[in-house]
């Protein structure tokens, strides 16, 4: 090989290497997700009086093995100071062994899912669970959330979209999902997705329950950001939810559970990264192909 071609191939595999730290920079960051952490406080304040939250949660989300579950126990006082409705708890994907949530940011593309089962509640009163990603600055649209409810409404809302799921929630016939009512002890598979659409290049969620997709119009099921909006603002973690409303009578309380197993977390690579990484490699193969 002529000293000309080795130089050419040193630059191009040095190209390449700045596209793996890339490409290694933007995985470590999702890939260093290991557990979940349980928020203690019920999202709306204050809590239920006399209600009784318990959690547990165990497993590695990179393998598909973590598993949460929300209990609320207890839920019939009539509430006060603000809170007269229901106890909301939530759980976000934690890169410290539990101790606080996952900051997401702008390069943070993922796939994540998970099954979720609702059991126990009281007929006519509201239990519902699903996705939360925290979105406190509003640099997206405000929480986004895929909602299963006890009423058979299921329903993606919040953030940059809303879509119907179900009959239930207004939907089918619609752009894509045909998911039939939730029943209080089914269990349903919810994936929330964090992608570039290769349509429009911008950035975009997408949703799905039982592996079939919400779409933003016949045959897309992405759901892009707008100008302006981005995912990286602080609080912007990501996880499950539970809610339950309390029956307001302490001698015949409200009482369930979320349980989310299967919880699956993994990187998504930037399209730009792949790209790059590309180029660096394709002059290498070419010169390497004209020594052969």
């Amino acid at each position: 090989m002529s000293m000309t071609t080795l130089t050419r191939c040193t630059r191009s595999l040095a190209l390449a290497g700045l596209c793996l730290v890339a490409a290694g920079a933007a995985y470590a960051q999702v890939s260093s997700i290991n557990s979940a952490y349980v928020d203690p406080n019920s999202i709306f304040q204050p809590q239920i009086p006399g209600s009784m939250f318990t959690s547990s949660s165990s497993g590695n989300p990179q393998n598909g093995t973590l598993s949460v579950t929300l209990n609320e126990a207890n839920v019939g006082n009539p509430g006060g100071s603000g809170n007269t409705y229901a106890n909301q708890n939530v759980w976000f994907f934690s890169n410290n062994g539990g101790t606080s949530a996952y900051q997401f940011n702008a390069n943070d593309y993922f796939h994540a899912s998970y099954s979720l089962t609702l059991t126990g509640g009281t007929t006519g009163y509201d239990m519902e669970g699903g996705f939360y990603f925290a979105n406190p600055s509003g640099n997206f649209g405000g929480n986004c959330q895929i909602f299963v409810v006890n009423s058979g409404v299921i329903f993606q809302g919040g953030g940059p979209s809303y879509y119907p799921f179900s009959p239930a929630a207004g939907g089918y016939p619609g752009a894509g999902a045909q998911v039939p009512n939730y029943t209080v002890g089914q269990t349903l598979t919810l994936g929330f997705n964090y992608v570039i659409d290769p349509g429009t290049g911008n950035p975009a969620f997408q949703y799905s329950v039982n592996g079939m997709f919400a779409a933003s119009a016949p045959g897309d099921p992405y759901f892009d950001l707008g100008a302006g909006q981005f995912v990286g603002g602080s609080g912007d973690n990501l996880g499950g939810y539970f809610q339950i409303q309390t029956t307001g009578n302490v001698s015949s309380p409200n009482s369930g559970s979320a349980q989310f197993s299967d919880i699956s977390i993994t990187p998504v690579p930037e399209p730009s990264v792949l790209a790059l990484l590309g180029l660096g490699l394709l002059p290498v193969t070419r010169l390497l192909r004209r020594r052969a």
